[in-house]
């Protein structure tokens, strides 16, 4: 019986709920009987809807929320730094126990220009330095001139708090522009 798309995403969430590790895209598609075209489709009208599923080079993980109904805290930091600066900035955010959610820039032209990044560690950060040595192409920031914004979360206005004066204090920080609670309902797993 072939599934709708609604049903068929419905799947991939339960599929990524019951595993502690990454399934590939490929991997769902054998899975659900599509292709992996159908399943990439599939994870960006999910990811637009909800901000817990993480892509990696591994595959897509269902981030596990700590307890019922937690608040995570979310700042977006207008920044600017040269490439070689890009580890020290985020872990810097990570080790304090932030996590980048994104980074986008306002183009003059083109507008805002978003790229989902979902670094939450130092191997996170290290994937994707090695994703910019690979040398497809450059960090987005460099399109105006090392202008742009993260948002970024962690579990207390507190951190990120800590967060903003370790960015100030490394030069990095331009201005906070926002801050909002993010309430989540617990994530389960089998």
């Amino acid at each position: 019986m072939k599934l709708t798309g609604e049903e068929r995403r419905n799947k991939i969430l339960s599929l990524l709920r019951e595993t502690q590790s990454p399934l590939s895209g490929s991997a769902l598609a054998e899975r659900l009987g599509v292709s992996r075209q159908v399943i990439v489709t599939d994870i960006a009208l999910l990811r637009a809807s909800r901000s817990d599923i993480i892509a990696t080079n591994a595959g897509y993980l269902l981030a596990k929320s700590a307890d019922a109904n937690s608040v995570v805290q979310r700042r977006i930091f207008k920044v600017n730094h040269t490439d070689e600066q890009i580890a020290e900035e985020l872990t810097a955010i990570t080790d304090l126990g932030g996590s980048v959610i994104d980074v986008y820039i306002d183009h003059k032209v083109y507008g805002t220009l978003s790229a989902p990044m979902n670094i939450r560690c130092r191997r996170d950060v290290q994937h994707f330095l090695d994703d910019l040595k690979s040398g497809v192409s450059t960090p987005l920031k460099n399109i105006t001139h090392g202008y742009h914004y993260h948002t970024v979360e962690a579990a207390s206005s507190e951190i990120l708090d800590e967060i903003e004066e370790i960015l100030r204090a490394k030069g990095f920080l331009l201005e906070v522009i926002t801050e909002k609670p993010i309430y989540r309902a617990k994530t389960y797993s089998a």
